[in-house]
Parts: structure tokens; C-alpha cells; sequence
């Protein structure tokens, strides 16, 4: 199956935000491919074209056990003809049964490899890959969650399907990839407003992930852009009961079901800002819908 690019852009009927004078547009990058939803094609394509243009056939990443880029690298790897190596944080998974989401990977071709916690912070050091090499012989590497110069490259093209659209793009933020090639691709005068998913560490951290990725991809900022912070609802993979409610209260209203780790956060963000009248008047948001539920 072909990717439905560029992704369908829905308006949603809000009064939360009509009633501000606001239009709220949904950028259905969930449509894109029913394995390789969102930003996973986006991020995922240009590493597996670099790869094959170098002669390389194998992929190698990392995540945890539930990882949503572990499950798309592999189907990656089986629908553009790859091999791929997931490296699994927790040596102890690998005396259990596979949980569904390791089962998917498994079934998809990927060889799963277990190692410790001690070692998975680790993962970046020279040595940990050197022996991850000598295990597996020669592998491209995309690091966990899948941001690097190739995948912000890749989702610059998602900026430049909403210039025109929208004054304000709005996305869900992990390893800040997406947001970096987004603001990258948007026209001058668009602004893209970026909401992290995980709780703690400096807050300044995202802010310069973003900024590094976007030196190494582009030579430099670009863009207007500029992270959300409060509405994480825990940090990563936790949800809260406002959250949930929210979210229920959102498909209940739309009909649109709503992934709730990246995508409900986001929204439950717009429509708290668009409540204290962060957006002007006559301003159109353009929400990008990220990962299918």
C-alpha cells in the first residue's frame, strides 16, 4: 500500500474555540499509512532510502518493551525490504513471553536483542556499540524514537503541506524531530508550537534538542517555533484523570477516536490555551494528528 501523502487536513466544528474567534484544523498525518502512521513514515522513510543508497540492509534501534518505534521500524524493515535489529531495554523480557507489541516486532522480521538497564543508558557509548557490531555484523543506526538530521529532513515535507493552511501548527513532542523539520517547512509568518510528552529533567533540554537538530539538518534555527510544557499529565506513557476525560469528552463531541499519550495531550493543550485566550481572534490552528489510537 502506497502512503496517502500529502495527509488529509479536516476542520473540526469546536465551539470551545469558535467561541474565541479561533478555527481548529486536525492534519490527519494518521491517515498516512495504516502501519506506518504519522510522523513514523515521515521519520522512518528517508533513514530506510539513505540506507539502501549506501548498500546497507539492516537496521538497528532501540526502545522498550511497548515501544510504538520499535513496532514501526519493524514494519518498516518488512514493507520497504530491510532487515531490522530491535535492541530491548530489560535483560529479563527475554525469559517471558513476548508481550503483543515485541510479538508484532518478531512477526515483522525484526531479531530482538535484550539487554540490561545499566547497558541501555549506555547505548550511545562507542564500546556498547562496538559489541552491538561484532554481535550482528554492519547495521545502520536510527536512535530511539527515531529523531536524527535524516527523519527531520524527512518531516520538513509536513511543513510544507500546511503552508497557507493554518498561523499556528501545533504537535505532540518526544525526541522534538517532528517539530524541528515542521517549523523547517512552514512558510514565514507560520509559527509551530510543540507540546512535550515526558515530565522532568531541565527545561530548557527539549528546546535544545530541537535547536541541535535543526543545526545539524539545516546548518541553523529555523522557523518560529517554541515548546508547551504543562500539559505532559504525568510524563511519558502516564495519563491522568483529567486527561482521560478529555479525551473521552473530545470523541464523544467528534467522533475521532484519540491516541492518548502524544495526540490527547496536544489537544487537551490547544483547547486549555484557546480557553485563556492565548489565540487571537480570526487565528487559525492547525493540529497535527500524529499517531493513530
Amino acid at each position: 500500500m502506497r502512503p496517502r501523502l500529502p495527509s488529509p487536513l479536516q476542520e473540526i466544528e469546536d465551539e470551545r474555540f469558535a467561541r474565541r474567534g479561533v478555527r481548529l484544523l486536525l492534519k490527519r498525518d494518521d491517515l498516512i499509512h495504516p502501519e506506518l502512521p504519522g510522523n513514523k513514515w515521515r521519520k522512518l522513510a528517508p533513514n530506510v532510502r539513505a540506507a539502501a543508497e549506501a548498500g546497507q540492509n539492516t537496521l538497528l534501534t532501540f526502545g522498550g518493551a511497548y515501544s510504538n518505534h520499535l513496532r514501526a521500524t519493524a514494519a518498516a524493515g518488512r514493507l520497504l525490504g530491510v532487515a531490522t535489529i530491535g535492541v530491548v531495554r530489560g535483560e529479563e523480557l527475554a525469559r517471558k513471553p513476548l508481550n503483543p507489541s515485541l510479538a508484532q516486532c518478531a512477526a515483522d522480521g525484526m531479531r530482538l536483542h535484550f539487554v540490561d538497564r545499566a547497558t541501555y543508558r549506555r547505548k550511545s557509548d562507542p564500546e556498547v556499540l562496538d559489541s552491538l557490531r561484532r554481535r550482528f555484523g554492519a547495521w545502520q543506526l536510527i536512535p530511539e524514537g527515531g529523531s536524527n538530521v535524516l527523519a527531520a529532513r524527512g518531516c520538513t515535507a509536513l511543513g510544507r503541506e500546511l503552508r497557507g493552511t493554518a498561523g499556528l501548527v501545533a504537535v505532540a513532542c518526544g525526541t522534538g524531530g517532528t517539530l524541528a523539520g515542521l517549523a523547517a517547512g512552514l512558510a514565514p509568518g507560520q509559527r509551530a508550537l510543540g507540546f512535550p510528552v515526558l515530565k522532568g529533567g531541565s527545561p530548557h533540554f527539549l528546546n535544545e534538542e530541537v535547536a541541535g537538530l535543526q543545526r545539524a539538518a539545516f546548518g541553523g534555527r529555523r522557523g518560529e517555533w517554541r515548546l508547551e510544557d504543562r500539559f505532559h499529565c504525568g510524563g511519558y506513557a502516564r495519563r491522568s484523570p483529567e486527561l482521560d476525560a478529555f479525551a473521552e469528552d473530545f470523541e464523544d463531541r467528534h467522533g475521532l477516536p484519540l491516541e492518548r499519550l502524544y495526540v490527547a495531550k496536544m489537544l487537551l493543550g490547544l483547547t486549555t490555551l484557546a480557553g485563556e485566550g492565548a489565540f487571537a481572534p480570526g487565528t487559525t490552528v492547525a493540529a497535527v494528528i500524529s499517531g493513530a489510537p
